[in-house]
């Protein structure tokens, strides 16, 4: 009984990614399918962050089964068996499709932590990366970005899309916290050693050249510490907003007790 006695005033997490690569189908990919009208092969996933030395994949150099028990992937509904249970590693689904669409993520864990499951949702990505939004003083609003033809599409190389998250555990109990500190996350690297691109995410508009030069792309510490970064500086901007309509209130509010108090002196 005493390993179901809850640790208090600890926490500990676990790091994982989640999001998919896509390709796109040869030809003769296309003539053998059973669907004529698909156009890209792709694989969602939920893996550990860190990348296997040499590996062709995003993310999975651990296993995640020791605390992970299932992983659950909501397809669309025009999919057979929309609803896929993954119940060991690797946690993913492969299929072919045409179109993007959002994948619900529910990850089960393991009956000793006692956790309800999370959810998570991603985007299905399909198309090669561009900027649809504003950048910092641009001038207009880019146009909404043209899907490439599918020739153009496979000589960019595989699409990936991959969000980095931390599962956190507070106040687990005994035998899951013991269960979690004898399996240590493998770190994140400091920097990419095989000089593989950062993964692009829309809030940070820079990594989209790197994500086009190809390669598979590698989440590493100093990501972390540039998005901590990112977030200071937008949080400073932020105050700085807050103190200028401030003082537009403030002058506003003094500019109504003026006209308040000269409408009262007529009246």
């Amino acid at each position: 009984m005493a390993d179901r006695v809850r640790v208090r005033g600890v926490t500990i997490h676990r790091p994982i990614i989640y999001g998919n690569t896509a390709t796109v189908l040869t030809p003769a990919e296309r003539e053998t399918s059973h669907y004529q009208d698909h156009t890209h092969r792709w694989t969602v996933a939920v893996r550990s962050a860190p990348s296997a030395p040499d590996s062709d994949i995003v993310g999975g150099a651990d296993d995640l089964g020791y605390f992970i028990k299932r992983v659950t992937f909501k397809l669309h509904d025009t999919y057979p068996n929309p609803t896929r249970n993954i119940d060991k590693p690797p946690f993913e689904v492969s299929e072919t499709g045409w179109g993007e669409f959002e994948i619900q993520i529910r990850i089960t864990y393991v009956a000793e932590s006692g956790e309800k499951a999370t959810t998570l949702y991603h985007h299905l990505k399909l198309h090669p990366w561009s900027i649809a939004f504003s950048l910092p003083n641009a001038s207009a609003v880019p146009p909404e970005p043209e899907i490439p033809s599918p020739e153009n599409a496979a000589k960019l190389g595989p699409v990936h899309s991959w969000q980095y998250d931390e599962i956190v555990f507070t106040d687990p109990f005994q035998n899951f916290l013991t269960l979690l500190t004898t399996h240590p996350p493998t770190p994140l690297p400091k920097t990419s050693v095989n000089k593989k691109p950062i993964p692009f995410h829309s809030c940070n508009p820079a990594s989209l050249e790197a994500s086009l030069k190809g390669g598979v792309p590698e989440f590493t510490s100093a990501m972390e510490k540039d998005e901590a970064d990112r977030l200071e500086e937008a949080k400073g901007k932020i105050i700085k907003e807050q103190e200028k309509w401030r003082g537009i209130l403030i002058e506003r509010e003094k500019e109504l007790e003026r006209l308040q108090k000269l409408l009262a002196s007529k009246e």
